[in-house]
């Protein structure tokens, strides 16, 4: 297989991140794999559902990022990786495992994937997704009731406390590495298009190192 492109896409929590590496995985199917850095959490195995309740998710220290690396350099090299699941309703990393295999385009996706230099020295692109503040939160809200299980004061609560001033500490200032900003998120069908046609050049093997 011909060497593995490396796409970031960062940007604040809501910001419409899946939604542009869905489309990007919809479009071009089995050649693309994704790698969200939310499934790097560390593992809290000895700290009750109680205290794993009230941690900082948002900071750098919550992530495994050295393991992160370390696949996504095995998968670049041609190698397959056993990616861990991260269980939101727990709070905690899951005890089953993903197999993933190489591909000619790797997108990894989150909100503070640009904030490690060596993880960003990985990447042949990256990516933010620059989305109004309010309709973060909303959008947050709708998804965490939806899909993780949160009431409404809890995700509040927690927007409050760590979300928003961890945004401003690191993921904010992380939008300077970027190479492509897109704004609005998935609803940028302009960028969004512009995207897909660079990854296809990519395939073709017509992009430029």
């Amino acid at each position: 297989m011909d060497r593995t492109y490396v796409i970031g896409v960062a940007g604040g929590t809501a910001s419409g991140k899946t939604t542009i590496v869905q489309i990007i995985k919809n479009y071009f199917g089995e050649g693309i794999e994704l790698i969200g850095h939310d499934c790097y959490y560390k593992a809290h195995d000895n700290m009750p559902f109680e205290e794993r309740e009230k941690l900082n998710y948002d900071h750098p220290w919550s992530f495994d990022t050295e393991r992160m690396i370390e696949d996504v350099i095995a998968l670049k090299s041609g190698k397959v990786i056993e990616r861990p699941v991260y269980d939101y309703s727990d709070h905690n990393r899951a005890k089953e495992t993903v197999t993933v295999y190489p591909k000619k385009i790797l997108m990894l996706e989150g909100i503070l994937i640009l904030e490690s230099e060596a993880l960003r020295n990985l990447m042949d692109l990256k990516i933010f997704v620059d989305t109004d503040a309010d309709e973060r939160l909303m959008r947050r809200i709708t998804r965490d009731m939806a899909e993780r299980g949160r009431s409404v004061e809890s995700v509040l609560r927690q927007y409050r406390s760590t979300v928003k001033p961890m945004h401003e500490q690191f993921v904010e200032p992380s939008k300077k590495y970027a190479d492509l900003i897109i704004p609005r998120g998935g609803k940028n069908n302009v960028a969004v298009a512009i995207l897909k046609n660079y990854l296809k050049k990519i395939m073709d093997g017509e992009a430029a190192e």
